[in-house]
């Protein structure tokens, strides 16, 4: 099955608490924590075949826009969703740190 990596869904997988996209028989992550208002984004992973593809930055910007759109604080713990702030100042207000 050939991936469509222009149109790869984000989901927000609560009881996981993870934001992943599917790729076959492998999963890419966001991974966080929730506690109150504050949402801890902790580790990111794409699977090594899938590497620079944009799949990162896609679930970085979903993952972001609902921490806005819920009205959560952003603490980025992930070296990576970090630096992807660094990079997109929209989120810069909403992020500790």
């Amino acid at each position: 099955m050939a991936i469509d990596f222009d149109n790869l869904e984000v989901v927000n997988n609560e009881q996981a608490k993870r934001f992943e996209v599917k790729l076959g028989n492998d999963v890419a992550t966001v991974e966080y924590q929730l506690t109150g208002s504050v949402i801890t984004f902790t580790h990111t992973e794409v699977p090594p075949a899938y590497e620079g593809r944009g799949i990162a930055g896609k679930m970085a910007k979903v993952a972001l826009e609902y921490a806005k759109e819920h009205d959560l604080k952003v603490l980025p713990l992930c070296p990576y969703i970090k630096a992807y702030i660094l990079h997109h100042p929209e989120y810069k207000s909403i992020a500790y740190g």
